[in-house]
């Protein structure tokens, strides 16, 4: 797996994100769509946080305070990296992970992102190093090592750009 490669891949998605905050009108931010589901607003909340969680993760990988294990990706987690992808299909958060998000504005939003800039700048850094003997548990994918994380975080931020354009497309022009 290519760190560098991922971390540029993120820092594109993460400038798409905030490019996409710049051009969202404000009083659809936090509104819940026409057709349901979250409102951008939850969208960001959500993968920022996540985003943060999962950097969290491989950052504790490459400090090797996760687990040595023999245990590494389940089914779910084998088809989403084989994939490179979420599978086709509407899919809800873990619980964990749905409790955390809320409405955010705007300015939180971009905060959000830098901070997850900053983060990603620092971990992909450590990973380059990392020798991939440690790992920390996902709740839907198994045992991920720092790199998997890292890639993990890639695919998820790209998956919920297309939430964001379906949210778009919901809203009359």
């Amino acid at each position: 797996m290519n760190i560098a490669a991922e971390h540029k891949e993120i820092n594109a998605a993460l400038d798409d994100y905030r490019q996409q905050l710049n051009d969202i009108p404000d009083d659809q931010f936090t509104e819940t769509p026409p057709n349901g589901g979250w409102s951008y607003a939850e969208v960001y909340s959500h993968i920022m946080q996540a985003s943060l969680g999962s950097s969290i993760a491989a950052e504790k990988c490459c400090r090797k305070t996760g687990v040595t294990t023999g245990k590494g990706l389940n089914w779910h987690g084998r088809l989403l990296f084989f994939l490179d992808r979420f599978p086709p299909g509407k899919r809800e958060a873990p619980p964990a992970v749905a409790s955390l998000t809320k409405k955010i504005s705007k300015e939180e939003a971009r905060n959000l992102i830098v901070k997850v800039r900053k983060r990603m700048d620092e971990v992909s850094a450590l990973a380059l190093h990392d020798a991939g003997s440690c790992k920390i548990s996902h709740p839907g994918l198994g045992m991920l090592t720092a790199a998997q994380w890292i890639k993990f975080l890639r695919i998820h931020l790209q998956h919920h750009l297309k939430q964001l354009s379906r949210i778009k497309k919901s809203f009359p022009h």
